[in-house]
């Protein structure tokens, strides 16, 4: 059975907005199944929105300490649900809340090999090391790969940043990197760059996807 899972948080993010999806989803189903909303009730995860109204004290992990949060509150929740028989299904913020979901489904399945399908504008492999903006939600994947990627480091990270970020990528890798297929990726910083050609990791980017089509990329992935 698909279990809903809402986690409306966008601590992760540099600009507003992504809470907003959940609603605007149940809104936009009136016109096609007014009864889907009705028939898989959510499990609400609390954010840590308050946050946004906080001053900034980590400017290479911006909300970092809060966004520890929402990854076990994420991670608890889906290897709840996966444990109980059910399919996951998360509505959420920024991406950042995309690293609880995969520590969560490797918390559920500590004894299987994982794979990702990262279908996006955006490779999301900064470290605290490499962001230029601080912002969390271009560091989901990295956490997945246990990856600090220290040959390509613009910042010295210590303190609560350090603390946190360690916490957010946990004890071991979840994610190998050559199990991460990227689709429609457009955009990505030479930091992330130098690990997709380091770990050969396979990208379908937009081009491709429009000279190819969705079903031959669907198939190489």
């Amino acid at each position: 059975m698909i279990q809903l899972i809402s986690a409306p948080s966008e601590i992760g993010a540099g600009t507003r907005g992504a809470s907003l999806g959940y609603e605007a989803m149940k809104i936009a189903s009136l016109h096609v199944d007014p009864t889907f909303f009705k028939r898989h009730k959510p499990e609400v995860v609390e954010t840590a929105n308050n946050l946004l109204f906080e001053h900034v004290d980590n400017p290479y992990g911006k909300r970092i300490k809060g966004v520890v949060k929402m990854y076990r509150r994420i991670a608890a929740i889906v290897a709840e649900t996966m444990d109980d028989g059910d399919f996951p299904l998360i509505i959420t913020g920024d991406h950042s809340n995309a690293g609880g979901t995969i520590a969560g489904i490797s918390q559920a399945n500590p004894d299987q090999r994982l794979g990702v399908v990262w279908i996006d504008a955006h490779s999301d492999l900064h470290s605290p090391y490499t962001s230029p903006s601080g912002n969390v939600h271009g560091m989901p994947l990295a956490t997945a790969i246990h990856e600090d990627n220290l040959e390509s480091a613009i910042n010295e990270v210590r303190g609560t940043a350090l603390t946190s970020w360690n916490q957010m990528k946990g004890g071991h890798q979840r994610v190998k990197p050559e199990d991460i297929v990227f689709i429609a990726l457009r955009s990505s910083e030479d930091p992330e760059l130098h690990l997709i050609d380091k770990y050969n990791m396979a990208v379908h980017r937009t081009e491709a996807v429009r000279e190819k089509g969705v079903r031959a990329v669907y198939e190489a992935a």
